[in-house]
């Protein structure tokens, strides 16, 4: 379980084929002896299990598998060297919950339909698939690359979400622009509700 409260960003340095895997090596800056062999990361919103963590020149870099549904699902599949991730370690008992339950689980990838810069902030719209748009609800919670944010509007398949300056320049997103892609997870909540809902009916 995560919280969407992004805790550092990384750089993706390189991507390897292994068979139907992928390795990425990924440079953070965590502390190497503080991540276990089989530790959750979420790279971007993605859960992914560290599979190796050394130190190398100075720096953090431990690597993760990502299979076939992972490259099918999210933007993993367009990762290459020089790609820069959020990251996220897994929430511990006791630790605050300062977003909202995230499982790391991607659920697609939605699309930036406009950006408008102004006080330092940043409103973007975005567009859910929509066989996902129906959890997205005013007022909610949203994960978009791995971060925790609040639906501002809704509008059919589109929502948005303003983003502080804060969030800017500690996120990936500052440097997205109209066009680019999200991993996105809708809330757990409005998935069990909707859910509930479905079955009360049937």
């Amino acid at each position: 379980m995560f919280t969407g409260i992004v805790t550092d960003m990384g750089e993706v340095l390189s991507v390897v084929e292994r068979g139907g895997l992928r390795r990425l090596r990924i440079a953070c800056g965590y502390d190497a002896d503080s991540i276990a062999l089989g530790a959750s990361i979420a790279c971007s919103g993605t859960c992914l299990t560290v599979v190796a963590a050394t130190r190398e020149e100075g720096r953090t870099v431990f690597d993760v598998d990502a299979a076939a549904e992972t490259l099918a699902r999210t933007t993993v599949a367009s990762w290459s060297r020089g790609t820069k991730i959020n990251l996220e370690r897994a929430l511990k008992i006791g630790d605050e919950l300062g977003g909202h339950i995230v499982t790391g689980h991607v659920d697609g990838v939605a699309r930036i339909v406009s950006r408008e810069d102004f006080d330092e902030m940043a409103r973007f719209v975005i567009e859910a698939p929509r066989e996902l748009s129906r959890f997205v609800a005013q007022k909610g919670s949203v994960t978009l690359d791995g971060v925790s944010l609040t639906v501002n509007e809704v509008e059919g398949d589109r929502f948005g979400v303003l983003i502080i300056p804060h969030t800017l320049s500690v996120t990936t997103i500052g440097a997205r622009e109209a066009g680019d892609l999200f991993n996105i997870e809708v809330d757990l909540m409005a998935r069990y509700a909707a859910r509930l809902t479905q079955a009360d009916k049937s």
